[in-house]
């Protein structure tokens, strides 16, 4: 007889860094956790190799293109194999998950999500943008299917464990840590030659390329602290950024007395994962400790805004709402793509987001729809400039 005490996790972009750790957080944890539906965009050899390992009910593969690879090479097996954008949203509306492990990179992991939390699914959130792009609909949408949305990023994750008991108690000011990626420090005549393999050498931690550029620009602590506004009801006057080159404290809230706690671990985006699949309980792991007795010097230091503009970018995007956001996030997403692909400098990257966020129309009050036309057109513009 199964065991039904299991929580069946759906993983929305296993082949990706978030994925590849959760399933290790999952082997480890066997009698709590299954894989029960694992995606992929393109990655089909991986994700035939997890789907082997893993034995999931259902695996979808984006690209259209490999389907009859993943197909073939899982025909031995029990899997269900699925293909196609539309497929996630399908497989999303299905009823056979408990969670979703929502971390699919980028945009195209807003409607899979939307879907889950409107089939009533917990959410394990991994996906910054879905907040930065839509984030007063997905939080309504939540509200209203009494969702919970609990979040993966580490800042985030940190966050939220600092406020678990403190329901009533009114948030003075939240504060983000940044380790400031590889270049801390550095000016603008050093980072006009930087190169990809440069950006993606983070020093503390080991994350995908897109986030990995988003870090060295520190455009990913923009999109955190749009995120965070969302996910913790909070204005924009109640974020701040700071440096903490360590990663040892990940997040921290201050209360109206001026109290403040912080969450603090070494640097391991298992323990967030497996906080989040796990929620309410903390699970025991063998995971790396930090160790008091060994003297390292925590530093904290403002942010460099005029070196590091697309920080300050995103900032304006969070006091101004509307459908900016929006636009700053796909002007990225074609920006970070054309830079790992040698097609644009590192520092152009900031100029292509300010002249598609001057370009596209605002919105104060977007609809759903308004969103995906805002992101088309945004992304059209950049790379009608990409082109030139």
């Amino acid at each position: 007889m199964p065991d039904i005490t299991k929580k069946r996790i759906a993983i929305f972009g296993s082949t990706g860094s978030i994925g590849k750790q959760a399933l290790e957080v999952i082997a480890a944890n066997e009698n709590l956790f299954e894989a029960e539906i694992l995606t992929a965009h393109s990655n089909a050899s991986l994700l035939v190799e997890q789907a082997r390992q893993f034995n999931p009910n259902i695996v979808v593969i984006g690209d259209e293109s490999q389907y009859a690879k993943v197909k073939a090479d899982l025909s031995g097996t029990d899997v269900k194999v699925f293909a196609g954008e539309d497929a996630l949203e399908e497989v999303a509306a299905m009823d056979n998950y408990d969670m979703m492990l929502a971390a699919i990179v980028g945009f195209a992991g807003l409607k899979p999500t939307l879907k889950a939390i409107e089939n009533g699914k917990p959410i394990a959130l991994a996906n910054k943008e879905t907040l930065v792009v839509a984030g007063d609909i997905v939080m309504q949408k939540a509200v209203q299917y009494r969702v919970p949305i609990i979040p993966v990023d580490s800042e985030h994750s940190a966050i939220f464990q600092c406020l678990v008991g403190e329901t009533r108690n009114k948030i003075e000011k939240v504060i983000l840590t940044a380790s400031g990626g590889p270049f801390l420090g550095k000016k603008p005549n050093y980072l006009v030659n930087v190169k990809r393999d440069h950006a993606l050498q983070h020093p503390n931690w080991s994350m995908g390329a897109k986030i990995s550029v988003d870090s060295a620009t520190l455009m990913n602590k923009g999109l955190e602290m749009i995120e965070a506004r969302w996910l913790f009801n909070l204005k924009p006057d109640q974020l701040q950024v700071v440096i903490h080159p360590q990663s040892i404290i990940h997040s921290l809230v201050q209360f109206e007395d001026g109290s403040l706690k912080a969450q603090m671990g070494l640097p391991d985006m298992k323990l967030p994962i497996q906080y989040a699949l796990g929620f309410p309980q903390r699970l025991p792991n063998n995971f790396p400790r930090y160790d008091f007795r060994k003297p390292n010097a925590l530093t904290f230091e403002e942010p460099d805004l005029k070196t590091f503009r697309n920080l300050g970018l995103a900032i304006a995007a969070l006091f101004k709402g509307g459908n900016l956001p929006c636009v700053m996030n796909a002007a990225n997403e074609m920006g970070v793509y054309a830079f790992l692909r040698n097609r644009l400098g590192f520092l152009d990257m900031t100029d292509l987001i300010e002249r598609t966020m001057e370009k596209v129309p605002f919105i104060e009050k977007p609809t759903l729809e308004d969103y995906f036309n805002s992101d088309a057109e945004a992304r059209e513009f950049a790379a009608s400039l990409l082109s030139l």
